[in-house]
This record gives C-alpha cells, structure tokens and sequence, in this order.
C-alpha cells in the first residue's frame, strides 16, 4: 500500500513540474495574437483602443513593464 501511495504521489509532482515548467516557457501573447479575443470580449471598442488597452496590461514589448502597478492584472 505504501509503494502504491509512494508511487502516486511521485507522478503527481512529476505532472505538476512538467505543467510549470511548460506554463513559464510560453510568452506573452502578442497584441496581434490577443486582438480576435479582444475583439470578441470588447466588440464595441476600436482597435486603437484594443491596443491601448493592452499596452496598459502588458506595457508596449508585449511583456510586463518594469515598474509595478496596481492594475488588476499585477495584482495576483
């Protein structure tokens, strides 16, 4: 009983390293890549609007600015 209880526990940390692992090696998505979601969530603003928007969550190179902010995105 305990090898059972040993071996599970040890497939279980197995797929939780491999599931950070992968969730830290995928970038940021690109604003290009992000706009058909945008557009689906927020159908009556523009695109100029789109992009602002993202650029005030992930800053203007896709990734997260270097300073802190108290957007509801940096917030967790």
């Amino acid at each position: 009983m305990k090898k059972a209880a040993g071996g599970l526990l040890a497939i279980a940390l197995a797929l939780g390293a491999g599931t950070v692992v992968l969730a830290n090696t995928n970038g940021p998505l690109t604003f290009d890549q992000m706009l058909p979601h945008m557009k689906s969530m927020h159908p009556n603003l523009s695109e100029q609007q789109l992009q602002d928007l993202y650029n005030a969550c992930h800053g203007g190179n896709g990734g997260k600015t270097g300073q802190p902010s108290q957007t509801t995105m940096n917030r967790f």
